[in-house]
């Protein structure tokens, strides 16, 4: 169990790089377009089904199922943090005229989390095996709690301490202009520590061989993606994946923007990333407590009665993005407005938790054993998936939704970025009338409420299919 939460420690790692990223782009103030762009870098692990095959079919036999494909994986991510270390201040833009490089950040970071999901493919295969029967339960935990405190370490603690403000204000006595980290730092740290692990992994670790894959398991690799087809056919497995990746659209508005508004407000972005650590022992604590009532037969009754009350908390986001400049002043934010967001953060885990657990505790439930790694990723896939497209797309649409009109200088418009500079070159200023993140959130809100109403009790029934619905047919 320590080496699987390890292992999914070192997962979060580029997975929380890859989340402060899109911090660090606004504070430089990139366009919500770019950001649209840069959201592609959470894909892969979306679509990490597509070559699951042959991570659990390509192997050197000698070498061990898992770590043929993990070793070898996590030493190029390692390999590939140290050289990144030494571009990314330049792919960031230097502040003297050069913006931020977003499509070769988008390459490089899309890259990174390419490799961290086929991580993720070897060691979810491998925590099935490494596990006895009776604690396969705690994979998820494992899964959950690592990852968390993996992306904690690359995302909050890279941002806390990459802030010359927040360094100069408690970490430090003599004030500096920059933080203790620089990103390129952390990625030479983190490549290290990469390296460090793999090669203990390597020696130290043996896979058990008594659970090595009999012949008529291992098919070869056109035979799982046939297999992967004729899962997805199968009618039960369709609907859900047909109703999982529409159920989340109601969501993306507050989920994707929300917090680039509140960097936008003038909120530094390193308290937000901070509001994240009185999170972590409720993000530990709350699958915990979760998984008592998605245990039972019934998982999705949970996410069912969780959705609601995220839905409306996606209203209560637009508001906290409203109120923002009304409580700034001076010296930053009063007390009393990080409590509130803190609050807010707080109540959409749980319903983001009640969800993710329900989904999760769901996809184990129904997965047929015998093909267990890529059936179980399959669901978890198009689950990942259903939160994915929504985000690109609600980041893309914040530009063209928002009205902005030229004051100050007569017939001139804000519409598009060249007419923007007319204005400005006419004595105008673009001044922003309707911002499109309202309007998103509310767009989201009623066609969540419109999933809820009409799909949500379909999505239920799923539960209580037999297992033969879910049992794949496997024809040789």
């Amino acid at each position: 169990v320590l080496l699987l939460l390890v292992l999914y420690v070192l997962q979060g790692i580029p997975l929380g790089l890859a989340g402060s990223v899109p911090l660090i782009l606004q504070s430089k103030s990139a366009s919500y377009t770019d950001q649209a762009f840069f959201s592609f870098v959470f894909w892969p692990f979306s679509l990490k089904l597509l070559w699951a095959p042959l991570v659990d079919a390509v192997y050197v036999r000698r070498f061990g199922r898992r770590k043929s494909w993990l070793v070898p994986t996590q030493y190029v991510l390692g390999l590939f943090m140290l050289y990144l270390s030494t571009r990314v201040d330049l792919l960031l833009g230097d502040g003297e005229g050069r913006g931020p490089d977003v499509v070769a950040l988008t390459v490089a970071f899309f890259l990174f989390e390419f490799l961290a999901a086929t991580q993720d493919i070897a060691v979810d295969g491998w925590a099935l095996t490494m596990l006895s029967r009776e604690n396969v339960g705690y994979a998820s935990t494992c899964n959950s709690v690592g990852q968390t405190a993996g992306y904690f370490l690359g995302n909050v603690l890279f941002l806390a301490l990459e802030s010359a403000s927040f360094c100069n204000k408690y970490l430090r006595f003599q004030p500096q202009p920059r933080g203790i980290v620089t990103l390129a730092d952390f990625l030479f740290f983190w490549g290290a520590v990469f390296l460090i692990t793999t090669t203990l992994v390597a020696l130290l670790k043996k896979e058990n061989k008594e659970l090595m894959p009999t012949k008529e398991e291992t098919k070869g690799i056109t035979d799982t993606y046939r297999l992967l087809f004729s899962i997805i056919k199968m009618p039960a497995v369709l609907t859900f994946c047909l109703l999982i990746l529409t159920a989340k659209v109601g969501f993306s508005a507050a989920d994707a923007v929300t917090g680039l508004k509140l960097v936008e407000e003038g909120v530094p972005k390193e308290h937000l990333a901070l509001l994240a650590v009185p999170m972590v022992p409720l993000q530990i604590i709350l699958p915990l407590i979760i998984s008592k009532y998605t245990a039972g037969p019934q998982p999705l009754n949970t996410f069912y009665k969780a959705m609601p009350f995220r839905l409306l908390l996606g209203l209560e986001f637009a508001f906290l993005v409203w109120w923002t400049p009304k409580v700034k002043h001076e010296g930053g934010f009063p007390v009393y407005y990080y409590a509130v967001v803190l609050l807010s953060y707080a109540l959409h885990q749980i319903t983001l938790y009640s969800m993710y657990v329900a989904i999760m505790a769901f996809n184990a439930k129904v997965s047929d054993p015998l093909i267990g790694g890529t059936y179980m990723t399959l669901l978890n896939t198009v689950s990942n998936l259903g939160g994915n497209w929504p985000s690109t797309v609600a980041l893309w649409l914040v530009d063209p939704l928002t009205v902005k009109e030229c004051v100050g200088a007569q017939e001139q418009t804000c519409g598009t970025t060249v007419a923007a500079e007319l204005c400005t070159k006419a004595g105008g200023s673009c001044v922003t009338t309707l911002d499109g993140y309202y309007v998103e959130s509310v767009i989201c809100v009623i066609l969540g409420f419109g999933w809820w109403f009409l799909l949500g009790p379909k999505f239920k029934k799923l539960q209580d299919e037999g297992q033969s619905s879910w049992k794949c047919k496997r024809t040789n």
